[in-house]
């Protein structure tokens, strides 16, 4: 695999630095609903709050209530919103939505892909935690928020929310429970990791739901809350989710730091595109179709491939020219599909913004 080629301003321009991202406006979101992106992150009016700090008393925002039965919002964020009141019997007090975030080919280098994930919390008082999500229906559950010792029994879905959850309440903040509702819009079929932006959008949507209003969750904060919590997951795509800029990749370094670095990778301003490649079928088989994958990509036209994330995995992104998006794709299904193996799924990735509160 190789990284992104060096021409136009795909992968490389001036740095820009900044602690509190404003980014322009994202194309609409995959739900098609107008307005603000996935990508786009709100920003802090005079006067308001840096952020969330332990102690602050809960208030209930009702902002996220009404998203259920509002027609102008994506589809996916009035599902999270109904699902939870469908499933815990009241309204949440905060959806979030928190993008899927990928590698480039060159070290240091994150961004974020339009396609989202979404939480949606209510707070509550009386220590309970219930967790539920739309890809698990049948594994609800409803545990003690403990702040010591070894975590309840918990579906393996709800594991890691869960130990999110508690790293939160320890740290100050939702010691009194909450009710909780996560769905994506990808599976792991896709390829792109589903950890980091679950973990994120349960992070930001139950510190802001415990935090009053007109404040917002310190995402620097969160970011470390999580990293301590969750240390096998990927602290790069973490960053990515939290704070990527559309048009723009992150740089990353061994050790955090507030004010973040960027240069521009934008595709589509270039006359590219950019193009997720999943292969189907066996585990073993992944590493040899994926690339088969890329070589018929680049005989079609393709300027260059990398997998998303540190290490192989079944999906590569695929950087190419507009005008041979159909050759490529026609390319490498007529190889699939002539030695009768399954076609690999294409999905069109956005270069977008960080996680943001769903109005």
């Amino acid at each position: 695999m190789t990284a992104p080629g060096a021409r136009g301003p795909r992968t490389a321009g001036a740095a820009d630095t900044g602690s509190v991202p404003h980014p322009a406006p994202d194309p609409p979101s995959p739900g098609g609903a107008p307005g603000r992106s996935p990508g786009e992150i709100e920003a802090r009016g005079p006067g308001q709050s840096p952020g969330l700090r332990p102690g602050r008393t809960e208030t209930l925002d009702p902002a996220g209530g009404d998203l259920a039965r509002r027609a102008t919002v994506d589809p996916l964020f009035r599902l999270v919103a109904y699902a939870l009141e469908a499933a815990h019997g009241r309204p949440p007090a905060a959806v979030w939505s928190a993008p899927y975030a990928f590698h480039l080919g060159s070290p240091g280098l994150v961004a974020a892909a339009g396609w989202p994930t979404a939480a949606a919390a209510a707070p509550r008082s009386d220590g309970l935690v219930r967790l539920s999500s739309l890809a698990h229906p049948a594994e609800s559950c409803d545990l003690p928020l403990t702040l010591s010792g070894p975590p309840p029994a918990a579906p393996d879905w709800a594991v890691r929310p869960y130990t999110v959850l508690r790293a939160l309440a320890r740290a100050g903040y939702g010691r009194g429970g909450s009710d909780l509702h996560v769905q994506g819009s990808l599976t792991g079929a896709a390829g792109l990791a589903t950890a980091e932006p679950a973990e994120c959008a349960v992070a930001l949507a139950v510190a802001d739901v415990h935090t009053p209003a007109g404040a917002r969750p310190d995402r620097a904060e969160l970011a470390g809350l999580l990293a301590g919590a969750l240390p096998d997951g990927d602290d790069g795509l973490r960053r990515a989710v939290l704070f990527a800029r559309p048009g723009r990749a992150l740089l990353v370094g061994p050790e955090p730091r507030r004010r973040q670095r960027y240069v521009t990778f934008d595709p589509a301003a270039s006359g590219d595109r950019l193009v997720l490649v999943a292969v189907r079928g066996e585990a073993a088989d992944r590493t040899r179709e994926l690339a088969r994958a890329v070589a018929c990509a680049r005989r079609a036209g393709a300027l260059s491939a990398w997998h998303p994330g540190p290490r192989p995995g079944r999906s590569v992104l695929v950087l190419l020219p507009e005008a041979r998006l159909t050759a490529v794709r026609a390319a490498v299904a007529e190889d699939f599909r002539g030695r009768g193996t399954p076609v690999p799924r294409f999905l069109n990735i956005a270069v977008a913004g960080a996680a943001r509160r769903e109005e």
